[in-house]
């Protein structure tokens, strides 16, 4: 499900649609967004390196880490990071998000030490300026032409600390809005901002993963503690183009420092399975069922065959019915009979019926 979740990211929108976004939603009780984050970032990237996505570049925005983080996770996931000046661009509002450390560098320390081609951001109040220094370094990767670029933000919670949440969702509206972007994703910490703000986000995206804690029996708070820093789940929801909703689920756990995901075998679709009436159908008739078939008599069946039409109302009783018949009838019990009673005498009569042959005309 992680893995499709890429696929549409690397994918993108099509002409003259809004470009594909996803919220990834994590909380205290289980922290592991930022890898679930990661791991989206580097498939992406091995996408966009190896020529297979529809973007031909990526636009990092550091809030919460630095350059240099993303750095050693490429080189982890074994990515060269020396060719990534043809692909990523990387916007750093870790470093100096408000413009107080100018003078480090003045001072020997520099500001980054990324092997990347960094872009630092002085003043991530300034939305405006934040939106032109991310479309001039997309600009910078794909030209002015029709190619398009992604956005990763590793932490939309950090820039709600310095603006407002109406502030971030017209930027984010207009990033999806623009022409060249392909694709967006962003991480938020949900448990630290109000519900409104989670549902403003999530709505204007087009995929929704939530990060929670493993469902267990166990209530002890140390395990449940070390439970939720080594596995979770994984739910996702997907809006096709159709308007459908796709609703996905995996589990996942850590292991030096990456993260594997495996489908959810829970007991819940065991049950529903074993909910399920097993219903056989056998198309094929066997030689008793065709003998029985063939001994049905079917109403006017016998029309046009020489014998005088007769239309049977369900009146009439068996006292009227002659000797002779009664014998007829249960020499031929083998065959089989629709018989049809009428309700009562104000129902309407069928079809072939005369509805006023009792009229003296």
């Amino acid at each position: 499900m992680a893995d499709a979740i890429c696929r549409v990211l690397r994918d993108g929108a099509l002409e003259g649609e809004h470009a594909t976004s996803l919220t990834i939603n994590d909380s205290i009780d289980s922290p592991l967004g930022p890898i679930v984050f990661d791991y989206i970032f580097t498939h992406l990237s091995n996408f966009t390196s190896n020529n297979k996505s529809h973007s031909r570049g990526i636009v990092l925005l550091t809030f919460s880490r630095s350059p240099s983080f993303a750095a050693e996770l490429l080189k982890t996931r074994g990515i060269d990071v020396a060719t990534s000046h043809e692909w990523l661009r990387v916007l750093d509002c870790y470093t100096d998000p408000l413009g107080w450390k100018q003078r480090l560098k003045d001072h020997g320390a520099p500001l980054t030490e990324a092997k990347l081609n960094v872009n630092i951001c002085k003043d991530v109040r300034n939305l405006d300026g934040l939106f032109s220094l991310i479309l001039a370094l997309g600009k910078e990767l794909v030209g002015d032409c029709k190619n398009r670029f992604s956005l990763a933000i590793d932490s939309l919670s950090e820039m709600i600390r310095h603006t407002s949440v109406s502030s971030v969702a017209c930027l984010l509206s207009n990033l999806r809005s623009h022409a060249q972007v392909s694709s967006i994703f962003w991480l938020l910490h949900s448990d630290l901002h109000d519900i409104k703000a989670s549902a403003a986000f999530e709505y204007m995206s087009s995929m929704v993963a939530n990060v929670k804690p493993l469902t267990t029996e166990n209530t002890d708070k140390f395990y449940l503690l070390e439970q939720n820093y080594k596995k979770g789940e994984f739910h996702a929801s997907l809006k096709r183009r159709n308007g459908r909703v796709r609703i996905m689920r995996e589990e996942f756990s850590i292991e030096n420092s990456m993260i594997k995901f495996t489908s959810m075998a829970s007991g819940e679709s065991v049950v529903a399975q074993a909910l399920v009436p097993k219903v056989q159908f056998n198309l094929q008739l066997s030689d008793k069922e065709k003998s029985d078939r063939a001994k049905v008599v079917l109403p006017f069946e016998h029309q046009e065959t020489g014998k005088s039409v007769q239309i049977y109302d369900g009146r009439k009783s068996e006292l009227n019915v002659a000797p002779d018949e009664k014998v007829k009838k249960h020499e031929d019990s083998g065959r089989g009979e629709i018989i049809y009673f009428r309700d009562s005498d104000d129902e309407m009569p069928d079809s072939d019926e005369d509805p006023d042959d009792d009229l003296d005309i």
